[in-house]
């Protein structure tokens, strides 16, 4: 678990820096925090799940985030990759209301693609797709509430 002193420590010389990003490597984690209103925040520990966040400008805020193998894209016995919640929060399919979904069933995926937004505590998390493959499945409903490792996709590996 990443120390939240630390983690507001980085916050506030990333805010009294000239920088406009900033990427630590400690262990087996990784921070990196943007300024920018399109950068992101992001924590990577060895065996949390990936989340990019959305910051405000002026107030960087930085979430769990999944390294390959961990618990956000685990393999079940069908041979599925089981992309599961790196956090507590809603569950949206798209970036905005109006715009159409990042996946659909049937879509073909890359490593890196966007599959959701997780919104929690204010902040839009982006869940990246650890596998390329094709989406089997949608486990989740839009707008709904998810918990820490429940499954939202599953993917067949390419």
């Amino acid at each position: 678990m990443i120390d939240i002193e630390f983690l507001e420590s980085l916050v506030r010389l990333l805010d009294d820096s000239s920088l406009d990003n900033l990427e630590i490597r400690r262990g087996g984690t990784r921070v990196r925090l943007s300024k920018s209103p399109g950068g992101s925040a992001t924590v990577e520990a060895q065996g949390a799940p990936a989340t990019p966040n959305h910051a405000a400008p002026a107030a960087p805020a930085a979430a769990p985030a999944p390294e390959a193998g961990g618990p956000a894209a685990e393999a079940s016995s069908s041979g599925l990759v089981d992309i599961t919640s790196p956090m507590v929060g809603t569950f949206y399919r798209a970036p905005s209301p109006e715009a159409a979904p990042y996946v659909e069933v049937g879509g073909n995926v890359a490593t890196g693609d966007v599959l959701c937004v997780i919104e929690a505590m204010k902040l839009m998390n982006e869940l990246e797709c650890e596998t390329a493959g094709r989406i089997v499945e949608i486990c989740a409903e839009n707008a709904e509430p998810v918990d820490y490792g429940q499954v939202l996709f599953r993917v067949a590996p390419a």
